[in-house]
């Protein structure tokens, strides 16, 4: 009886494999069947171009921390030269000290720099945050929302039907994927978009299958997303008459859900 117990064992575990292997050769199979087009997909993002505003408590701490670094600070060359001009204003005050009158009308004193300096500062006016491309709310525009990252969706016609999406196109022959995204977008949104890619491997996935009347040679498509940075320029309207830079937030209402959720995770 303990003879036969490690061979029932054996028996099993054979067993157990053939099926696996069954079923995998069947999964693998059913899968070869199944013809997917590969597409390149770009993320191209308009970066903040000016920092957000502080809110009430990063500017009381903003207050704290120049206060802690004037206390620390040791006394500037200009600073120094004012404290010299104070005593030998005092001493000539006293009379204890001789004037060369052709060198007191002459020389400029840290007070006299100051006072320029303020003059100077008061005529000072910070460029405005916001833009008329915000008022109008264009969004074709990318001088808008300057404090914000801004991503580009382009029209597709995917089936009888037109969707806002990343710019996206399919692979060719022969190309790699990062030769295939910087084809497409250039067929998508012409040169005068000037981008920066970051990298030769994809940021981001997705696929989706094609609806049931379009599938002739393939049920769908994988899409792979690369990251890119916008240097200059807008997209070329006579290849693409319909886009939008949006901000994450907006992008929610514009997507596909399914597709959004899947292009949300890899946004910063």
């Amino acid at each position: 009886m303990l003879r036969r117990f490690p061979l029932l064992i054996v028996q099993q575990v054979r067993g157990k494999s053939q099926e696996f292997a069954r079923t995998f050769a069947s999964t693998a199979a059913a899968g070869k069947q199944e013809k997917w087009d590969l597409y390149a997909g770009i993320l191209v993002e308009r970066l903040p171009v000016v920092s957000k505003e502080f809110n009430e408590l990063e500017k009381e701490f903003q207050q704290y921390l120049w206060r802690v670094e004037f206390e620390k600070s040791l006394k500037s060359k200009h600073e120094l030269q004012h404290e010299r001009d104070l005593k030998q204003a005092e001493l000539l005050k006293k009379g204890q000290m001789e004037v060369d009158l052709d060198e007191s009308v002459a020389k400029q004193t840290a007070q006299d720099l100051k006072d320029a300096y303020i003059e100077e500062i008061n005529k000072f006016k910070f460029a405005p945050r916001t833009t008329a491309d915000d008022a109008a709310k264009n969004v074709i525009s990318t001088n808008r929302c300057l404090d914000e990252t801004l991503y580009l969706l382009v029209e597709h016609k995917l089936g009888s039907k037109n969707h806002l999406l990343l710019p996206q196109g399919p692979r060719l022959e022969g190309e790699t994927m990062r030769q295939a995204a910087e084809r497409v977008l250039r067929e998508k949104c012409g040169d005068q978009l000037d981008v920066q890619f970051y990298g030769n491997a994809p940021c981001g996935f997705y696929k989706y299958k094609y609806p049931v009347a379009a599938r002739e040679n393939s049920v769908g498509a994988k899409v792979f997303f690369f990251r890119a940075s916008l240097k200059n320029g807008n997209v070329d309207q006579s290849l693409s008459k319909t886009y939008e830079w949006l901000q994450k937030e907006a992008l929610s209402g514009k997507l596909n859900p399914a597709y959004s959720e899947n292009v949300q995770k890899f946004l910063f």
